[in-house]
């Protein structure tokens, strides 16, 4: 007799900030068995009538209250022993978040807590596996589209943005190259305003013109 299918779909959701010159890590204590009060990303099973897309909006929506975040799909993961409550497949998917928005009594009450990507705590199944496939997508994605932005605020300064793909990188970037390749795309907007926080001469805000670069879709840095 043939083995009826049981098999339980479900979404996992790796969730970036940048905070201190480090790209960071939101985790959640489990809150039920298998390995209750481990850390582990946050996720959820995917309703009957719920597309996947809507299952993961709806899994961030209620930890940090964002809506309209960018989001990519990143991978399956299908292994049939990956999960010893049963045969879960997960897909996960990775999002950027200003730590400055989210909501953090959401946040607390998950019991949630940010980690910077290269100090990680153990977690539990395969999540330490969706986290590193992740980092290396947005690593290899990162200087050839401009999803880092999601990263910073809407207007930031050179010094900002290179330090910021410093820290998504993990590795550190020849000034006068990165603000040279910066000079060549002209959807960066210098604006009059200073930032006068980090020295005396200020260095000027740029915003990121969404509208120009959708008419060129050339991006490199």
């Amino acid at each position: 007799m043939e083995q009826k299918q049981q098999i339980k779909l479900a979404v996992d959701c790796i969730i970036f900030g940048f905070n201190n010159n480090r790209l960071e890590l939101l985790l959640v204590h489990r809150g039920f068995e298998p390995e209750k009060g481990k850390w582990s990303l946050i996720g959820g099973y995917v309703g009957n009538e719920e597309d996947l897309d809507d299952a993961a909006n709806r899994v961030l929506y209620n930890l940090s209250g964002l809506e309209n975040i960018y989001m990519e799909q990143v991978r399956t993961w299908g292994e049939a022993n990956r999960d010893p409550s049963g045969r879960v497949v997960s897909t996960t998917y990775s999002a950027m978040i200003l730590k400055s928005e989210y909501n953090a009594e959401l946040v607390n009450k998950y019991d949630a807590q940010w980690f910077p990507i290269d100090e990680l705590p153990e977690l539990i199944f395969d999540h330490r596996a969706m986290v590193d496939s992740a980092v290396r997508r947005l690593r290899r994605r990162v200087r050839n589209y401009p999803i880092a932005f999601n990263l910073l605020p809407e207007k930031f300064t050179l010094p900002q943005l290179q330090m910021l793909y410093e820290g998504i990188l993990s590795e550190p970037l020849d000034k006068r190259n990165f603000r040279r390749k910066v000079a060549q795309m002209n959807y960066f907007i210098k604006l009059e305003e200073k930032d006068m926080s980090e020295s005396r001469k200020g260095a000027y805000y740029y915003r990121f013109d969404e509208a120009l670069y959708a008419k060129e879709l050339n991006f490199n840095l």
